[in-house]
């Protein structure tokens, strides 16, 4: 497949990476009058167009932003896959500080940027982007999702994720210690944002016992409010002696440091891409702590909004999420029976319904084509 690459300075991009990571398309846009600086990367869009958020954070530079899109959106793909989604891998991000930079017309400068890929990448709200974000994107373009529910949107994703994770978490307790109730379960959530904050609201109502990390501390504040959580250094959340370890901030937590020091019994969170390298699904492993996949458990969020593309509703929705529970144990099975990490059989279970995909996409275009 052919690697397209829109507008980048060629000494910034390593196209031939991008190329052998299976991109189909990378995309930069500059505006000077609002100072917008974009990238928008699309994986694959064999299941359908790429769906994925727009992350708005300060990068030190375009290179670490460009790093950071790709390998969202190759994991985007993956996540849909797996969920059983008719939706590609897509992601987006806007360089700079939101809280500096943000405005009304570089949101729309920005809409207008996704207006002109026709299709092919549909955004959606991440760290940094706003429901109201999604909704001026949507008065000049018609590929957004998680637009608010007064405008047909499925509103903000983050409870969704929030319901899915507790879905992976009761996969979780089933496998480990035979029933799949989380009261009196002790769980460290690190990152208390929209996600991790509703996680907590869920895990308390169910009467599980609470510690929690987070960089604002009004964030932990607020939930230790609602639920008497106790509080512990986000730089130690990891090490927490705890029954589940939920990383619920920005991704490559898990490595070869904080793996010999985690204190759980599994790790079940939504931060995306949590393995600082491949090689950390093996080193969890030997470590004996169960990785539920995080690509697998924080899937709610695009479930979510898949089903805006069938008209909006919170109660088919919130039954397509509760899937996600199946779908844990089904890693855990072809893990267990194959003879690989749950990373790997994650993997696995994507490439198998991609490979379905391409099988499909061939056969309607007919030989020669």
């Amino acid at each position: 497949m052919r690697c397209r690459v829109d507008k980048l300075p060629p000494m910034v991009f390593p196209l031939s990476l991008m190329a052998a990571e299976g991109f189909e398309q990378v995309a930069y846009r500059y505006d000077a009058s609002t100072g917008l600086r974009a990238i928008v990367a699309i994986h694959s869009t064999v299941l359908g167009p790429g769906l994925g958020g727009t992350r708005f954070w300060p990068y030190l530079n375009e290179e670490e932003a460009l790093i950071d899109v790709t390998r969202l959106a190759k994991g985007m793909t993956y996540k849909h896959a797996a969920a059983g989604l008719h939706q590609g891998g897509g992601k987006a991000v806007i360089i700079g500080d939101p809280a500096r930079l943000r405005s009304d017309e570089l949101i729309l400068a920005y809409g207008r940027f996704v207006e002109e890929l026709s299709g092919r990448y549909l955004t959606a709200e991440d760290i940094g982007t706003t429901q109201a974000d999604m909704n001026l994107i949507g008065t000049v373009t018609s590929h957004v999702t998680g637009r608010s529910e007064a405008l047909g949107g499925s509103g903000d994703p983050s409870p969704a994720t929030a319901l899915g994770l507790v879905w992976a978490m009761r996969a979780v307790a089933e496998r480990l210690w035979g029933e799949a109730e989380l009261a009196d379960r002790h769980v460290c959530i690190a990152g208390v944002g929209k996600v991790g904050g509703a996680l907590a609201d869920h895990l308390h109502a169910q009467g599980a016992r609470l510690t929690v990390a987070d960089v604002h501390p009004a964030a932990v504040a607020a939930v230790v409010r609602r639920t008497g959580a106790d509080v512990v250094a986000p730089d130690i959340a990891h090490a927490v002696k705890a029954d589940l370890f939920a990383p619920c901030a920005l991704g490559a937590g898990l490595s070869s440091i904080t793996i010999p020091e985690l204190g759980c019994k599994a790790v079940v969170g939504s931060a995306n891409n949590q393995l600082a390298t491949a090689q950390d699904a093996q080193r969890i492993h030997d470590s004996g702590v169960l990785y539920a996949p995080d690509y697998i458990v924080n899937a709610g969020g695009v479930i979510n909004i898949a089903e805006e593309k069938v008209g909006y509703d919170r109660d088919r929705a919130n039954g397509q999420i509760s899937r996600i529970h199946d779908t844990v144990l089904e890693v855990f099975d072809l893990a267990e029976s194959a003879g690989i990490t749950t990373a790997a059989a994650a993997d696995r279970l994507a490439e198998q319904r991609l490979a379905e995909g391409l099988n499909l996409r061939r056969e309607s275009r007919g030989p020669g084509q």
